[in-house]
Parts: structure tokens; C-alpha cells; sequence
């Protein structure tokens, strides 16, 4: 009985343990984020990206994102995508955009694991804007507007994290409430 006893709390402390590790990340669109998950594998579970993944998929970067990293996704939502123009989601999705797609896709990932801490802090350090160059080849300006950063693309366009530090196995997703765009 003792042994029963001392496995079923031995059990519980490891679960509780393991679901404290699991409870520091935020749910996004839903879905628990798993640290131990990559940046693809946790995605694809929240409701609010799935125009994102489709996206993803399109411009053929799910293996990309499914590497090692570190990556620093700003994961717009898909009501960010449904603000564009109508028809832009549409044609960027046709197999001939597809370097367009890319382009605009990889202008939200930073080949770098930048937590929202360390984000503000060059913020900071910057004088209250900081460059952030993506893999896409644009430059976003990271500032502040309270307690939220926000980053400028090169049109003018602000995009405001809306949930930071998104804890992923290959890097963090901070997810974002506009589609940042490159210099057209």
C-alpha cells in the first residue's frame, strides 16, 4: 500500500512538473504551444494561423521552418491576412507568386532566437528603435508603444505583437496583428 501510495504521488509530481513546463508558453489560437515542438509542428494547431500555414505550405518553407534554426517567427494572424487588399491572399497563393510569397514570408523571420526581453532591450540600448533584418532581406524597425513592441516594415506598415515568446524547439513565434510587407 505505501509503494502504492509513493508511485501515485511520485506520478502526479512528475505530470504536474510536466505540464508547469508546458503552461509557460501561451496558447495561441487556441491550441496549447509546446516547447519541444518546432515552429511548424506547433503552428499548424492554432485556429488563428491557418492562413499562415497555407501560406507556408504554398511557398514550400514548411521543411525550412521545420530545421533546426533558430528561427524568430512574427506569425501574423489571419485576420491580419484578411486586412489586405481583397485578392492579395489569393494571388500570392497562385504557384506563379511564388517568389512573391516567399519574399513576403521571409520577411517575417529573423534567423535568430530573440525573445521579447532581449527585443526590447536592443530596443533600448538603440536609442528607442532597433533595425531587425530578416532572412527575407527587409529591414523592420522594432520599437516600443507601451509595454508591446511593434516593428515597422519598409512601407510604413505597423504590425504590434500581440503574444510574445512563444518558446519552440528551433526558436520563438511572437505573434503579430499585421502582414509586414517588403519594399514593393
Amino acid at each position: 500500500m505505501r509503494f502504492l501510495k509513493s508511485t501515485i504521488l511520485a506520478t502526479t509530481a512528475v505530470l504536474t512538473l510536466a505540464g508547469a513546463a508546458y503552461a509557460e508558453n501561451p496558447m495561441v489560437g487556441g491550441a496549447a504551444m509546446y516547447a519541444d515542438k518546432n515552429i511548424i509542428e506547433n503552428a499548424v494547431n492554432s485556429k488563428d494561423h491557418t492562413t499562415l500555414v497555407a501560406a507556408v505550405k504554398a511557398a514550400g518553407l514548411v521543411e525550412t521552418l521545420q530545421g533546426a534554426g533558430p528561427f524568430t517567427v512574427f506569425a501574423p494572424v489571419n485576420a491580419a491576412f484578411d486586412a489586405l487588399p481583397a485578392g492579395t491572399v489569393d494571388n500570392l497563393l497562385k504557384p506563379e507568386n511564388k517568389e512573391m510569397l516567399t519574399r513576403v514570408l521571409t520577411c517575417h523571420v529573423v534567423a535568430a532566437d530573440a525573445m521579447s526581453d532581449a527585443i526590447g532591450k536592443m530596443i533600448k540600448d538603440d536609442g528607442g528603435a532597433h533595425p531587425v533584418k530578416t532572412v527575407g532581406g527587409c529591414t523592420l524597425q522594432a520599437k516600443m508603444d507601451g509595454d508591446k513592441i511593434t516593428l515597422t516594415d519598409e512601407n510604413g506598415g505597423v504590425a504590434t505583437v500581440t503574444i510574445a515568446d512563444v518558446d519552440q524547439s528551433n526558436g520563438v513565434i511572437h505573434v503579430i496583428d499585421r502582414v509586414l510587407l517588403p519594399k514593393m
